[in-house]
């Protein structure tokens, strides 16, 4: 959602105005008209107290955590056949983030910094600085920067799985480069699964209607409290009003591990399969939790798979005892469990169900 996908998206907009007309209303000579001025007063003023409170709400998350906010410029290698010297012309993008540590740690978006020759990060007080990539997982679009500073504001994240639909939640991030732009919504739906880039399914996407524009990528979705309970990431185009973020649960997973390891470690099985459904019979038979198992379509040779004796054809039922009904759920498990350790893998070969025992490596992506 970074500007530099901008061809996704239409190179102009339009605007439709709407002019309302109020209805006509004759008086009788000499009579008066009813003021406009009168009415339930009582009304007016819960009305009036209910939008105050509104609007105190986002004026008091913008005023806490738009400090923290930081327009991220990147510039990128670009296509062609002098796309390797030092002096060819580069894509620019831009994007947002937000310093969630004193010292100057920025989380963002992986596809804002991915493939990125020079960073640069606009703090809220116009201070720019260079940034460097401490790390990032494609994976969960996530990624984690570093500027040279101090003693800045910080956007503290919340517990993402408090959320409720229809609680009120503020986005803040720099839409075309606008910097520090607010917009309010509610949660439209939570536990929604949003494909990454690379394939993998990212599980608990929160989806609001807060608008969000191509550069608002990385910016945080907030809570009433001022806590970041998601990272903008994505939106769904034309539709309005169909947008998604990262929540801040996950994000707290990650950030550890890039901070130590500059990337996230998930377990390899070497394997390739697909969702298939069992018959009836074959499910009752085995006592089996569910129809929808993983068909074995391939095993590398070497990997952790073929070693413990998995093969073509076989079906998958569970992997440590958790029922997979998918490849998905499979490399949901595999990012979950640590790596070198015993898990049970049930499967199905013919008429039989068999229990073999896997030590999944490190994957190589």
């Amino acid at each position: 959602m970074s500007s530099q996908n901008d061809n996704k998206y239409p190179s102009s907009t339009e605007e439709g105005l709407y002019y309302l007309r109020p209805a006509s209303q004759e008086t009788e000579p000499g009579q008066e008209q009813a003021s406009s001025s009168s009415g339930p007063l009582e009304d007016e003023s819960e009305a009036t107290k209910f939008l105050d409170a509104y609007s105190q709400a986002v004026i008091q998350v913008a005023e806490r955590v738009s400090p923290a906010v930081v327009n991220i410029g990147v510039t990128k290698r670009g296509p062609g056949p002098f796309q390797n010297r030092p002096d060819s012309f580069g894509q620019a993008g831009l994007g947002s983030g937000f310093i969630f540590t004193p010292d100057g740690y920025v989380l963002t978006n992986s596809h804002v910094a991915y493939g990125a020759t020079r960073i640069e990060a606009t703090l809220a007080d116009s201070r720019v600085f260079s940034a460097q990539l401490v790390g990032e997982d494609p994976h969960t679009d996530l990624a984690v920067l570093s500027i040279p500073a101090s003693n800045l504001p910080v956007g503290k994240l919340g517990d993402s799985a408090e959320l409720r639909v229809g609680q009120l939640v503020i986005a803040i991030g720099n839409p075309f480069g606008f910097q520090c732009t607010v917009t309010a919504g509610v949660i439209s739906a939570l536990g929604r699964s949003l494909r990454a880039q690379t394939g993998r399914l990212i599980e608990n996407v929160i989806q609001t209607d807060a608008a969000m524009n191509p550069g608002s990528s990385g910016g945080p979705l907030v809570n009433s409290r001022g806590e970041v309970v998601g990272i903008n990431t994505a939106i769904i185009f034309p539709a309005q009003g169909i947008c998604f973020a990262i929540p801040a649960n996950t994000a707290k997973l990650v950030i550890g591990q890039l901070l130590t390891e500059g990337r996230v470690t998930r377990g390899y099985l070497g394997v390739a399969g697909q969702s298939v459904t069992l018959q009836r019979r074959i499910v009752r038979l085995h006592h089996l939790p569910s129809d929808q198992v993983v068909l074995v379509t391939s095993v590398n040779p070497g990997s952790p798979a073929e070693q413990a004796g998995l093969r073509k054809a076989d079906v998958i039922v569970s992997f440590d005892h958790s029922p997979l009904k998918s490849v998905d759920d499979l490399l949901k498990l595999l990012a979950e469990r640590p790596v070198g350790k015993e898990y049970s893998l049930e499967i199905l070969r013919g008429p039989d169900k068999l229990q073999l025992t896997v030590i999944p490596r490190e994957s190589p992506d």
